[in-house]
């Protein structure tokens, strides 16, 4: 089985697996613009048929990074390998990579059929074998009896997908994605998510995507890396980055998170106490506690707690702070509560609609519960 280290030290995050090279491999990558630093010495290693996202705000350096990995961008600092291979100073025409890109870049005059086959006739490869592989490419795409069409006779999404197919039909060894998906509707968008994952999972590439929509990293990513300010914050499988998050940033980025600040108290039987700010205490798991007193964050996302009376009672073991109801909304599929704690603060709670139960008002008073192993810890960061 394939193994994942990943660690911070003075020099940076690193991140490696413990087998086979990777497809793609950054070696204290960075990248400055004058004075301005756009990538931070960034180690990384995506495995050979991944589907690996770098996620982040406007502005972390992610488009960079992959720029730099497809060759528009050299690296100021560091190296960036191919398959084993040192492409730091290869033009990117002579690297095995392929680009899809949000403005899909096509060529308005040519048919769907040219548009698939242009590379292919660059490479002056025989016409029979062109056909059959823009066929291929096209049933793949679901695109099969429009290949005569021009592409402003297409929808956004038929438009994206010929972009698609005309990067996979040069079968690279890489595809890189910068947010393809952005110029299209929430409904089409959510759609060619699942068809992305399909194809990736038909062909067997690397994918290489650039999001900083945090659901979409999420939908089809095996590994995702989160970036902020040039450097990766963490790196690991959307559960374990979603439900295990190395810093501030990332609960906070990742979907939404209540984050409360404390110190590190006692250690007993897996569990640290962590004595609040504001009063209380909640437990952890203590295997990813810091050293005792350190001052941390500790947080639990929303939908892991729940809501009880104040008589309610608390088994053993589980977290239980009090507060009152002061903002009830309805978001669908659950209802969105505020809950003003009783030492200050405040805590995002998501209740499951599931009908024919009582739900708490504004004003009510109510006892938040959740049990210790959905608590994480971060550490505080300086403000």
């Amino acid at each position: 089985m394939t193994t994942i280290d990943a660690r911070r030290t003075e020099d940076g995050l690193h991140v490696s697996r413990r087998d086979a090279p990777g497809d793609v491999r950054l070696e204290r990558v960075s990248k400055l613009f004058g004075e301005t630093v756009a990538v931070d010495d960034v180690t990384l290693e995506i495995a050979a048929g991944e589907f690996f996202s770098l996620l982040g705000p406007s502005g972390c350096g992610k488009t960079t990074t992959l720029s730099m990995i497809g060759g528009f961008e050299d690296p100021t600092a560091g190296r960036i390998l191919l398959q084993g291979e040192d492409v730091t100073r290869v033009p990117p025409y002579r690297r095995d990579v392929n680009t899809v890109f949000q403005s899909y870049a096509l060529f308005p005059h040519l048919n769907v059929f040219d548009n698939v086959a242009f590379g292919l006739r660059r490479k002056r490869l025989p016409r029979q074998e062109i056909r059959r592989r823009v066929g291929e490419m096209l049933e793949l795409v679901a695109l099969t009896g429009l290949d005569t069409r021009k592409p402003a006779q297409l929808s956004g999404g038929q438009q994206q997908r010929i972009a698609l197919a005309r990067a996979l039909v040069n079968q690279p060894r890489v595809l890189l994605l910068d947010e393809p998906l952005g110029a299209l509707d929430l409904k089409l968008r959510k759609q060619m998510q699942l068809e992305l994952k399909r194809i990736q999972h038909e062909v067997g590439i690397t994918f290489l995507y650039v999001t900083h929509d945090q659901e979409e990293a999420m939908v089809m990513s095996d590994r995702l890396a989160v970036m902020n300010a040039g450097r990766i914050e963490q790196v690991g499988t959307p559960q374990e980055t979603y439900d295990r998050p190395a810093t501030e940033f990332v609960a906070g980025f990742l979907g939404a998170s209540n984050l409360l600040p404390g110190r590190l108290g006692e250690r007993v039987d897996g569990l640290v106490r962590v004595d609040l700010d504001r009063g209380g205490s909640v437990l952890a798991p203590a295997s990813e506690a810091p050293a005792d007193g350190e001052l941390v964050q500790v947080g639990v996302r929303p939908e892991k707690l729940r809501l009880a009376g104040l008589r309610a009672d608390v088994p053993a073991r589980t977290n239980a702070l009090d507060g009152r109801v002061t903002l009830v909304t309805y978001i669908g599929v659950s209802h969105q509560y505020a809950v003003e704690l009783a030492g200050g603060g405040e805590l995002t709670v998501y209740a499951q609609n599931a009908g024919g139960i009582a739900l708490p008002q504004e004003g009510d008073p109510v006892r938040v519960l959740w049990e210790p192993e959905h608590t994480f810890i971060v550490r505080k960061e300086a403000s």
